[in-house]
């Protein structure tokens, strides 16, 4: 019988006891927990894009607005009389709906997209960059650079995307009444399943031959390459899918919050996720969704007491985190434990097969 590692154990009980959180949360506090959870998803992207792949992207906040703007235009759609047009491009003069929002009156095709475009946008750029064998901080330059301009895209576009004001006003999401009794602990629940997918859906991946290649990428790219490797195929596969977590996450938080907005994708949004997940443990899947649930909390209670003094308390919590904890939370309680090899001896000597001795193909730690 396989016993449980104490660290699925308290992941299991976590959930269950988020699980029955409508019992004993008010309106509020279980509103602010939904929305916090879905941007979690969010977090366990960056972890396998940045504390797996190596690869430090500043422009997570772009695949999270395809997401969450793919499926605000099909709930606008539903929301807006038959035979008319959305109510900012009355305002803006459009006399006729742009050609690339009628496909997305079809629940489907919206649904669709909230996970193709955020993933196919991802792997572009990603193709772009790394069959050039870009690295390092020029790539969180051109992630950043593609956000701000895909920002700029939106805030200008009024007639097309409603600009700054953003796309909002939502009534109904597949037949059902989104302000209707009941639902705010649906969607939560819903959430709450997406969550428990992308962790355990994650933690699989990363313990397959896949996530041991992107350890060793990470580490020692050029090895990996002379083992025969391909490092930009894997990278390519690890950022599709940090942008695919991206834009389920921006999507849910859309539905949580009831709108989405250029202000809510921007460079600040995308900096306050790496700061989160390194304050967790980006090497850890638990460590960085546990690190932006609390922070997140943390920044809901301090900016309401004390408004000016949250961007200092996350300016400090980020230098100590460099300075102290360079894993994170996760690295000081022991996120990534290994059980201990056994001591070779004459009689048992140390195996020498060279594939067990390959730093690509070795099992990596336990990525949760």
């Amino acid at each position: 019988m396989t016993r449980l590692s104490s660290s699925t154990v308290a992941v299991i009980a976590v959930l269950i006891a988020l699980a029955f959180a409508p019992l004993y949360l008010g309106a509020y506090p279980l509103t602010l927990l939904g929305r916090v959870l879905a941007l979690s998803i969010a977090a366990v992207g960056v972890m396998v894009v940045w504390g797996r792949a190596g690869i430090l992207s500043l422009g997570q906040g772009l695949f999270f607005g395809l997401g969450g703007y793919a499926l605000a235009m099909h709930l606008k759609l539903v929301a807006t009389p038959k035979g008319e047009l959305p109510d900012f491009m009355l305002y803006n003069g459009v006399e006729a709906l742009p050609w690339f929002w009628a496909p997305f009156a079809s629940a489907p095709f919206a649904l669709a997209m909230v996970l193709i475009l955020p993933a196919a946008a991802a792997g572009l750029v990603a193709w772009l960059m790394f069959r050039r064998r870009i690295t390092g901080v020029y790539v969180s330059i051109i992630t950043q650079a593609l956000l701000l301009a895909f920002v700029t895209w939106l805030n200008g576009s009024q007639g097309l995307t409603s600009g700054t004001n953003g796309i909002t006003d939502f009534q109904t999401f597949l037949g059902v009444n989104l302000r209707g009794a009941g639902v705010a602990h649906g969607l939560y629940w819903v959430t709450l399943l997406f969550v428990a997918l992308a962790l355990g859906g994650t933690a699989l991946l990363l313990r397959t031959p896949f996530g041991a290649i992107l350890t060793a990428i990470r580490d020692n790219e050029n090895r990996t390459r002379f083992l025969g490797f391909n490092p930009a195929a894997f990278k390519i596969a690890a950022f599709m899918l940090g942008g695919l977590l991206a834009g389920v996450s921006g999507a849910l938080y859309t539905l949580h919050l009831g709108t989405i907005s250029p202000a809510m994708i921007g460079t600040a949004f995308s900096i306050e996720l790496v700061v989160w997940v390194a304050l967790g443990g980006r090497a850890s899947l638990i460590g960085a969704a546990a690190g932006l649930v609390v922070g997140q909390l943390a920044k809901d209670r301090i900016s309401s007491a004390a408004p000016d003094a949250w961007l200092y308390v996350m300016g400090s919590l980020f230098v100590l985190v460099v300075l102290v904890m360079p894993q994170g939370a996760a690295g000081l309680i022991g996120g990534r434990r290994r059980a201990p090899a056994p001591t070779p001896t004459p009689q048992n000597p140390a195996p020498q097969n060279p594939v067990t001795q390959n730093p690509v193909t070795r099992e990596v730690s336990d990525a949760v």
